[in-house]
């Protein structure tokens, strides 16, 4: 038929039309929305005081997403097979460790951020002295150093002569050691993700029960548009992160049990690769999450581009610093 041709991998076979085409154009898509939106947040950033530790690890995110994006190219040229076939030999090396790195870093950072907005609404005199700027640069300095610690040695364990044919799984190209530091890495980094997941729930659920039982505080419409805020951003974390951290275990058992047959390991190619380009799409998600749930970072993006907030807005904004903290605390 003509359109399930298919390109052989290790004696198995993938759709061509999957693996060529239609996951290097989502790619393509996620890559120049990426790019643009995290390139027009930096831009925003910059002017934007480091007053806050939420300011402070928000900026760290959009540092680790606008690298993530620029990782893209180098997989959709190798999957889509535009170039050399040493390209895949970058991508396994370089690309792919480069991106799980700046991905396990903003992860790690919206914990951070969950903990900072927490505390502050929940317990603001215990938070006041604790987490001041400088601290907060300094933990990021700490989630920068450990990840790269953690993700690195699969670049440099990755040093096998490469040929045409052991480019093709980035396994083939990492000696005995690389291969036991990736799935030591891997699980490491499912420990981390799950930590963080289970602790969000634990913020924001403390965030809502807080918000709730002080709503008579707020007009009716400020709880309600609070408590949409805290459902938005668990709602994109987990349809961005949590299905990719359930297909990560049997396919990193997969990739070390030469056993398996390949039926299996299509489907577990297949699962991994569209939930990896849902973890991929969040770097165009955080953008607009600051924009819409973010009001230092809305104000300065409009006096920036010289538009005027609607009058409504304004007196929203202005009605409580109480409230205006709010909208600035469920971010993550």
């Amino acid at each position: 038929m003509q359109n399930s041709s298919n390109t052989s991998e290790n004696n198995c076979t993938y759709s061509k039309i999957i693996k060529k085409q239609a996951i290097p154009l989502a790619y393509g898509i996620i890559c120049i929305g990426g790019i643009l939106l995290n390139g027009v947040a930096a831009w925003v950033f910059l002017h934007i005081p480091n007053k806050t530790s939420f300011i402070v690890y928000l900026k760290n995110i959009v540092v680790a997403d606008l690298i993530m994006s620029l990782t893209f190219p180098f997989k959709i040229f190798a999957d889509s097979e535009i170039g050399p076939w040493e390209l895949n030999v970058v991508v396994c090396r370089f690309s792919a460790v480069i991106f799980y790195l700046n991905m396990y870093i903003s992860i790690t950072l919206f914990g951070l951020i969950g903990f900072d907005r927490c505390y502050k609404v929940v317990k603001p005199q215990f938070i006041a002295s604790a987490h001041s700027v400088r601290y907060s640069k300094i933990i990021c300095i700490v989630v920068w150093a450990l990840n790269m610690l953690i993700s690195l040695p699969n670049s440099i364990l990755t040093n096998k002569i490469p040929t045409k044919e052991s480019s093709k799984k980035c396994m083939d190209l990492k000696n005995k050691l690389g291969t036991q530091w990736h799935t030591a890495s891997n699980y490491v980094c499912l420990g981390i993700f799950w930590i963080v997941f289970l602790l969000l729930i634990v913020f924001y659920s403390s965030i809502a029960k807080k918000i709730y039982s002080s709503h008579r505080k707020f007009k009716k419409n400020s709880k309600r548009n609070t408590n949409r805020n805290i459902f938005t951003i668990m709602f994109v974390f987990i349809i961005c992160f949590v299905p990719y951290h359930i297909s990560r275990i049997p396919y990193t058992i997969s990739q070390t049990s030469p056993h398996d047959n390949c039926k299996k390991q299509n489907i577990l190619f297949y699962v991994k690769e569209i939930t990896l380009l849902l973890s991929a799409a969040n770097v165009c998600l955080d953008p607009i999450i600051y924009f819409f749930l973010c009001q230092p970072f809305k104000e300065r993006l409009y006096q920036k581009l010289h538009l005027k907030m609607k009058t409504s807005e304004e007196f929203e904004n202005s009605r409580s610093r109480k409230s205006n903290a709010i909208c600035e605390m469920v971010i993550s």
